[in-house]
């Protein structure tokens, strides 16, 4: 067991170290994404997963960073954690935010557009679901840009269904994820050490031993919290 262990940096506090895991899951994703220059990534849902999703691609200099939850406050997090736009489903579509910050800038080098399809062309897309609720996917596939990849992050724990025939008319990728290796979980905590990852904001609480329970029925609410640290000699 001692090969697992990792030295803190003493100059990295231990509530930023104590991130390093869902970080790493983050740092994962957008690892398995694979993701080019002219990639533009979308991301649906800005739950701890979603952001820590967000920081990775930052890290990676993958811009711009299109950011989609229902929640004020979450938004606010995707901000923070390094989003260039973030957008409310319930007033606008994220699909129409990201085709409005996918045009390429030089159009020249852009791919030719088949004529059966309308311009401006757009640069590839790389979405990442970072919600986890049934029906999400569905909606991803009929939304998505032909050619897309998308990048199934978010933990559904129940039965889900979707069209595949969304995903053969327009050519799409999908790649579920899981987790992280040793080798992204050390590299995510030398990030967080050299301030390359952002982990201060998403910690929006802390508890000693007694207040666990409570933790987990106040982060239900997205406008709440993002991540509570437990803390047990508070």
């Amino acid at each position: 067991m001692d090969a697992l262990l990792l030295p803190v940096p003493q100059s990295l506090p231990t509530e930023h170290a104590a991130l390093t895991e869902p970080m790493a899951v983050g740092l994962h994703a957008v690892k398995k994404g694979n993701l080019g220059k002219d990639d533009v990534p979308l991301v649906i849902g800005c739950g701890p997963v979603g952001l820590a999703v967000i920081a990775a691609l930052r890290l990676e200099g993958v811009r711009p960073i299109v950011a989609a939850d229902f929640s004020p406050r979450r938004r606010e997090l995707g901000l923070a954690m390094g989003a260039d736009a973030v957008v409310d489903p319930a007033v606008n579509s994220p699909y129409e935010t990201w085709r409005g910050l996918a045009a390429w800038s030089d159009p020249s080098k852009a791919p030719p557009l088949p004529p059966w399809l309308p311009g401006p062309p757009l640069r590839p897309a790389v979405i990442f679901e970072c919600v986890g609720v049934p029906g999400v996917i569905d909606a991803i596939l009929a939304n998505a840009p032909s050619a897309a990849r998308i990048v199934v992050v978010g933990v559904c724990m129940e039965r889900d269904h979707f069209e595949p025939m969304m995903g053969i008319n327009k050519e799409l990728n999908v790649q579920f994820v899981l987790g992280y290796t040793p080798d992204e979980f050390a590299a995510t905590l030398a990030h967080i050490a050299r301030g390359e990852i952002e982990v201060a904001p998403l910690i929006t609480g802390r508890v000693g031993l007694d207040g666990v329970a409570r933790a987990f029925e106040d982060l239900a609410s997205p406008e709440r919290h993002a991540k509570i640290l437990v803390e047990p000699a508070r």
